[in-house]
């Protein structure tokens, strides 16, 4: 399950933004969309920990991630929220093997090259597990942007503006795999962005505006 409860957040320049309580049960599909300026980000980022509000509660799972310590988020983010952002920092000097090695470290969590080998499979990537990333497509390098998003077996995966700067071929591809790969997982998905064409891939949306939030439900 995860939740936000009456979050405020405000920023550095002094400027607030409220999003009202909202709930997504474990599985859950959502599309938070809105036009600049309207929050999205900032919900993902509080969602995940990355942000913490000015008032308000935040739940992964069982556990409230604005009562944590940094290094407990630091850890718990890592094991239990995969993230795919549109910039997918993957690290250049790494391999695609080393970049989800590297995300098994930073959570944690055992060296399991079994696991990585599964997930890379189940993307239809392994063979580019020894490639760089300056190898890659931009396709093939999503593909591992999501596989690192799911070696650690998250609750949630969570994507930030995903398909911006991608065709209609494109997007379709992303979008149909993020939602597989959530499904066999078991893991919700959230996908906060501006584009239309996204809506049709999820279950539910919650659509973000100046002063007004509302959920609608497909």
């Amino acid at each position: 399950m995860l939740a936000l409860d009456g979050i405020i957040h405000r920023y550095r320049d002094g400027s607030t933004v409220s999003l009202p309580s909202w709930r997504s049960e474990s599985g859950e599909h959502w599309a938070i969309i809105g036009p600049s300026g309207s929050g999205k980000s900032t919900f993902l980022h509080i969602l995940t920990g990355l942000l913490r509000p000015a008032s308000g509660r935040v739940v992964v799972g069982d556990h409230e991630l604005h009562t944590m310590g940094e290094r407990t988020l630091d850890r718990f983010r890592g094991r239990h929220i995969g993230l795919v952002f549109q910039a997918l920092h993957l690290v250049a000097a790494l391999t695609v093997t080393d970049n989800l090695r590297l995300a098994r470290y930073f959570a944690d969590l055992p060296r399991d090259d079994a696991r990585i080998r599964a997930v890379l499979e189940r993307l239809d990537i392994s063979g580019l597990a020894s490639q760089y990333p300056h190898r890659l497509s931009q396709g093939q390098a999503q593909r591992v942007a999501i596989a690192r998003a799911l070696v650690n077996e998250p609750l949630a995966i969570l994507a930030d503006e995903p398909t911006s700067a991608l065709d209609d071929r494109n997007c379709q591809q992303v979008m149909a795999l993020l939602a597989e790969q959530a499904r066999e997982s078991g893991a919700s998905l959230i996908v906060a962005t501006h584009d239309g064409r996204v809506r049709e891939h999820m279950e539910h949306t919650l659509e973000l505006a100046p002063g007004t939030t509302e959920a609608h439900h497909a």
